[in-house]
């Protein structure tokens, strides 16, 4: 039966299906145009090999020619934009090789040379023959690479065209309303359609019914039965094999790390989906046998392999993530008791959403009424509305305080994340509309909420594993904690800070990767291409106009757009600085300061820039507006301008940076931070004194660490006349050399200073590992003197001067040390 029918939207996600389909239809050695999957965006045009055979010019024009201009309500947008888009990648394959072919026949013709001009002597036979040729064939050449240029640019407008039609009719679609399921109107017309959906229902059960019978009934009906049983224990066996496989064989061969877990997620997710996909297919083929499958019977297929494989994906994507029975292997951080609160909801969500899907496209299959269809759409947005509420009461009634898993307890302390949030708040929200535009008859709208919410649900739970197995491969075969790196480290000798870094980076690279095609997926049920996410998509063409300058309400949320997403992006590149690159490097901790500050300065100039050239305000306007407030800036703002510009020299130049020791006039203490405008000084007491950067620039500053991070104990010790010169110095000597934090390079030395009113005076001089150690060290060296000199019957004359200075050249007078 050829039924005709109007296409409907599918609750089944298109691309991932694809995917699937093609990836275990593959594995049986079936090649993907038998499996007809849905059409998806336009891949992306390949090479063409020498040997392929080229279309013709005149055939693409031809297909081109007969996909109709104006997209009508009953036509497939989806398939006719992937045949325009088909058309424009062979003749871009045309115009590839006509161009080569163009290049290698002018190079020919260059070898022969110039053609001889008038009254010159003519070219022998052979070379004017050769030479007519193949000027012949470059005018064929030329004419046919012109024509499929003509045809790719033609198919690029086309495309244009329709997709532009296609988001209009999308959004006709989604703003039409029909009757409210609280209308009597609703269940009356589903009342008088019934009887005819059922009647074609029947049908197709017949067609199937049919088919059975006759696979059973052909000589081949064996075969048919042993197909089916080879099924059903491919689907039940083979899923349990394949389990207990991975769980006892992978965790051998990969090291002790979370690898493991990441890694038998992933291979847990592929090999259910192969085995299922692969077990369905072979029921399917038992009915082949018997008799060609009808295009209805072929529908069906599709649509059963369809929501198998989808349906696999999602429940065994939950179990990895929940990991309900095994605490360790969960991927997710989150508390037991969660796990399980959270574990049937996948089950739930992919079998709604399989079942849903394969029931639209047998409704599209059979020609239903639009009563019915409505009534599937308006039940599965109702059905998983409810499902995604549940689960989001889950969520929200339970505490983040994991009791497993690593990372648990983390995510326990810091709480939930900012990002979690909001995908929860934005969950929560479209189960509200969802609801609300079922109740209003907005069916459509309803439908495609409920759709994307499950769609994107998937996308992050795929991508969350994506991250934590690109996040663990790095670690283990890069860094310098796994066996593969220590190797590398043992083999060809590179730091282990080094291919640290490297692990790092390649995971941030491959994050990024892994977000832009996010991006891609969550906007592919729509058809939204990644080069339209920041074109013009409303209707809304009204605009404020001052001056010259159009105020228009999209160019505000684009502004608004681009500042939010570029500030979020700079603060996650200035932490993931912070916490996880730069520990791996040789920097100090100011220089890494002064970097994430100079990015996130730079980073903010880019991003406003960049905002107001959405709003339309080009360079020239923001130099004319600078202009206009240099007067200001030069009386009014001044000093905020030169402590800013002050602020820049600082982290530029760095006379002083973060964890310095500095004496700024009465203040003296350590630099904590270095901000564009001031800088944050922490004293002895531990309050925090902030210092206009100008005063760094225009002041004289003392940096005690800046030369070197030594610091010098002196001490002047006054001795009696008649005490024994050398021995006191030996026991001074001694008890500077026993001190644990006196280095031995320098060497501690002490000398006989001079005589003065009959008295000794010795000068002590040691050296420590920062400033910060003098005040202690000091006051061990005097007990420790004071108890040698005791016992050794020796004293000191009062009174004694003790005085501190620094391993760089010493001030006139030395300022008295302050105790800490």
């Amino acid at each position: 039966m050829n039924r005709s029918h109007r296409p409907c939207p599918s609750p089944l996600p298109p691309p991932l299906l694809a995917w699937l389909l093609a990836l275990w239809l593959a594995c049986l050695g079936i090649p993907a145009a038998q499996a007809q999957p849905l059409p998806a965006a336009a891949p992306a045009a390949t090479a063409p090999e020498d040997n392929s055979p080229l279309p013709q010019v005149d055939e693409l024009r031809k297909q081109l020619d007969a996909i109709p201009q104006k997209l009508g309500e009953l036509d497939d947008g989806r398939k006719l934009l992937a045949d325009v888009n088909s058309i424009g990648q062979a003749a871009e394959r045309v115009v590839a090789r006509r161009g080569l072919e163009l290049a290698d026949v002018d190079q020919r013709l260059a070898g022969l040379g110039p053609a001889p001009e008038k009254g010159a002597p003519a070219d022998a036979p052979d070379v004017a023959q050769q030479r007519t040729a193949l000027n012949k064939q470059r005018t064929a050449i030329d004419s046919e690479l012109k024509l499929a240029r003509l045809i790719a640019v033609d198919a690029e407008q086309r495309s244009a065209d329709l997709q532009r039609q296609w988001r209009a009719q999308f959004q006709a679609q989604l703003t039409s309303r029909t009757d409210s399921p609280l209308a009597p109107s609703f269940w009356r017309n589903l009342r008088y359609a019934l009887p005819g959906d059922y009647a074609r229902l029947k049908g197709l059960g017949a067609d199937l019914a049919g088919a059975v019978d006759t696979g059973l009934q052909s000589p081949r009906g064996n075969q048919f039965l042993g197909y089916l049983g080879l099924a059903l224990l491919l689907a039940v066996g083979g899923t349990w094999l394949a389990k207990r496989i991975l769980v006892r064989a992978l965790p051998h061969r990969l090291p002790a790390a979370r690898l493991r877990r990441s890694l038998l997620a992933a291979a847990a997710i592929v090999a259910n989906v192969l085995i299922i996909g692969t077990a369905l297919q072979l029921a399917w083929s038992g009915i082949q046998p018997g008799g060609v499958l009808d295009e209805d019977m072929l529908a069906l297929q599709q649509a059963s392999l369809r929501a198998a494989a989808y349906a696999t994906f999602v429940i065994t994507l939950g179990q990895a993530l929940l990991s309900r029975r095994h605490s360790s292997w969960r991927l997710l951080p989150i508390s037991d008791a969660l796990a399980r609160r959270l574990s049937p909801f996948p089950w739930w969500i992919a079998l709604l959403s399989a079942l849903g899907g394969l029931v639209t496209d047998v409704n599209a299959i059979v020609g239903a009424s639009l009563a019915t269809e409505v009534l599937v759409h308006a039940l599965f947005a109702l059905l998983m509305s409810i499902t995604v509420a549940a689960a989001l009461g889950h969520l929200r009634a339970t505490p983040a305080a994991p009791a497993g898993g690593e990372g648990a307890a983390a995510a326990g302390e810091t709480g939930r994340p900012l990002w979690l949030g909001l995908i929860l708040a934005g969950a929560g929200l479209a189960v509200a509309i969802t609801v609300l535009a079922v109740a209003l008859g907005y069916i459509a709208l309803a439908g495609m909420l409920a759709r994307q919410m499950v769609w994107s649900g998937v996308v992050f739970a795929a991508t969350y594993l994506l991250i934590q197995l690109v996040d663990d491969l790095c670690e283990a075969l890069l860094s310098s904690k796994g066996d593969f790196g220590r190797r590398i480290h043992a083999t060809l000798g590179i730091e282990a800070r080094l291919l640290d870094q490297t692990a790092v980076l390649t995971s941030g690279v491959l994050r990024v990767l892994l977000f832009y095609f996010m991006v891609i997926a969550l906007m592919a049920p729509l058809g939204t291409h990644p080069d339209e996410l920041f074109r013009r998509g409303s209707n809304v063409d009204r605009s404020l106009k001052i001056g010259d300058f159009t105020l228009a309400p999209q160019a505000l949320f684009t502004a608004l757009a681009v500042i939010c997403a570029g500030f979020l992006t700079i603060r996650i590149v200035k932490r993931w600085l912070s916490d996880r690159y730069f520990p791996h490097t040789a920097l100090e901790p100011g220089m890494r300061s002064s970097i994430v500050t100079l990015l996130g300065y730079v980073g903010g100039v880019v991003v406003i820039a960049v905002a107001l050239a959405g709003l339309g305000i080009s360079v020239e306007r923001i130099a004319w507006v600078a202009s206009a407030l240099s007067v200001g800036i030069g009386f009014g703002l001044q000093a905020i301008v030169q402590n800013f510009i002050s602020g820049l020299i600082l982290l530029a130049e760095r006379p002083v940076k973060v964890g310095d020791w500095v004496v700024l006039g009465e203040t003296e203490g350590d630099v904590r931070r270095v901000n564009v405008r001031a800088t944050e000084i922490q004293l002895w007491d531990r309050s925090t004194v902030i210092v206009p950067n100008s005063e760094f620039i225009t002041k004289t500053v003392r940096n005690m660490t800046l030369g070197s991070a030594q610091g010098r104990v002196l001490l002047r010790l006054p001795a009696p006349l008649d005490a024994d010169a050398r021995r006191l110095r030996a026991l001074v000597l001694q008890a500077f050399e026993a001190h644990p934090d006196i280095l031995e390079t320098p060497a501690p030395s002490v000398t006989l200073e001079g005589i003065q009113n009959g008295t000794l005076t010795f000068l002590a001089i040691g050296y420590v590992g920062s400033p910060r150690q003098v005040s202690g060290v000091r006051s061990e060296l005097l007990f420790a003197i004071l108890d040698a000199l005791r016992e050794a019957g020796l004293a000191l004359s009062p009174p004694a001067t003790i005085s501190v200075a620094q391993t760089q050249r010493a001030p006139a007078q030395e300022p008295a040390p302050k105790e800490a």
